[in-house]
């Protein structure tokens, strides 16, 4: 009787094995038969290659950003406009704007990936490539980790993991050297322009507010609910920021800076506390905040000096 229960047991441990060897088998021919090149973008969606992508079309300055920074510059064809940086970015072929962009001249270039930007195209005319059987790649950088996500994806659907993982990781390293070396400073009150006519601020979730606050600063309109909410100078007078700054429309230009020298009265304006950041290293969310984020922070540590 204990031979017969011993045989049945090595019997139905024997038909586990074999389903289960058989369940590994199909299991790793189904993984087998995925594309390995895949990525999810800032609609939620999954996007598989079945090949590195090396013709492509990058439709806003950020994105091209990023794709030179994961290493796929030489693979770009063609660009939105503005896309200056980096400098060999300038040179390439322009496609459009957010405004229009040329579907028959990014079909003609026959490219086998496509990278949108979620606050700049438009999504009805990226349906009409996606519908062409061109993939669509959509970024959204809300976070300073999206950024790194962003360089760490696109660097994977062009077939440079390590260079983009490399790439994230020192942006990474960076962020969090420079948040536990402002995590104790004094809070300083500040209102960033972004714009002048109108006058225009950011929010808490835009970056720009996430920089300021990584370098222990306070927006005072963080509050408000739009991202890129506009603004009265009656507003900021009552907010009474202890430092004002801007990127100003270009590097140098202190117009906007100096007509709060009319307001003796604000803090900031008595303290000296006024600051043209540079503009290029805060206004797109790519990998070169880390450098304006620095820069910030240092502008930053100067306005606690003079309050």
């Amino acid at each position: 009787m204990e031979r017969g229960e011993n045989r049945q047991t090595v019997r139905q441990g024997s038909a586990r094995l074999l389903w289960a060897t058989i369940l590994l088998v199909l299991l790793s021919g189904r993984a087998g038969a995925e594309p390995e090149l895949c990525a999810r973008d800032a609609l939620d969606q999954r996007l598989c290659l079945a090949e590195p992508a090396t013709r492509i079309v990058s439709l806003s300055p950020g994105a091209t950003e990023l794709l030179f920074s994961a290493g796929a510059g030489d693979s770009v064809l063609a660009v939105s406009a503005w896309s200056d940086y980096p400098p060999e970015a300038a040179a390439l072929p322009q496609i459009g704007d957010s405004n229009r962009l040329d579907l028959e001249g990014i079909v003609a270039l026959a490219p086998d990936l496509v990278v949108a930007w979620v606050d700049g195209n438009s999504r009805s005319q990226l349906e009409k490539l996606a519908n062409l059987g061109i993939p669509v790649f959509w970024l959204a950088p809300r976070r300073f980790e999206d950024i790194a996500q962003s360089v760490e994806d696109l660097a994977r659907l062009t077939g440079r993991p390590t260079l983009g993982a490399d790439q994230a990781r020192d942006f990474r390293v960076g962020l969090a050297r420079l948040r536990a070396e402002h995590a104790d400073a004094r809070p300083v009150r500040v209102f960033y322009q972004i714009w002048d006519q109108p006058l225009m601020t950011v929010n808490r979730e835009e970056l720009i507010s996430k920089a300021i606050g990584l370098c222990g600063g306070v927006n005072v309109f963080g509050d408000l609910p739009r991202l890129v909410p506009r603004v009265s100078t009656e507003a900021v007078l009552a907010a009474d920021p202890e430092a004002i700054v801007t990127s100003g429309r270009k590097d140098g230009d202190q117009a906007w800076l100096e007509r709060w020298r009319r307001f003796p009265e604000l803090t900031a304006v008595r303290t000296g506390n006024l600051f043209l950041e540079p503009p290029s290293l805060l206004v797109r969310p790519t990998l070169r905040m880390l450098a304006g984020t620095r820069h910030l922070c240092q502008t930053l540590e100067r306005a606690r000096g003079n309050l």
